[in-house]
């Protein structure tokens, strides 16, 4: 599989997608220039599956990803965590290199 999903992450982007009544959507997970380190991640939600996109079903949800992006997020792995600093999505990143100090972007 190109990118891992884990159950808690699925769960909570089912939840968001029915909490703003986007049946057939799915999460469309990108690669943007920018940020400090170079690189940051994109989380949207999107319903069209565009020609250079990969697309990987996880207990019935739809996560789209395009070429460009694929490359750098091979082996990476989506979660969502709730803890008491806060809750959000946490991507793991083996393609990574580095991070810059508020931890929103990367290098690779």
């Amino acid at each position: 599989m190109m990118i891992e999903i884990t159950p808690q992450a699925v769960t909570k982007v089912k939840s968001l997608l029915a909490a703003e009544n986007k049946d057939g959507y799915g999460l469309r997970v990108a690669i943007q220039g920018g940020g400090c380190s170079g690189f940051s991640y994109g989380l949207t939600f999107d319903n069209e599956q565009r020609p250079n996109d990969q697309v990987v079903e996880v207990d019935g949800l739809r996560v789209f990803v395009d070429a460009m992006s694929g490359m750098y997020l091979k082996g990476a792995r989506i979660d969502y965590l709730e803890t008491l600093q806060g809750s959000g999505f946490k991507i793991e990143n083996p393609n990574s290199s580095g991070s810059c100090g508020c931890g929103q972007s990367f290098t690779v």
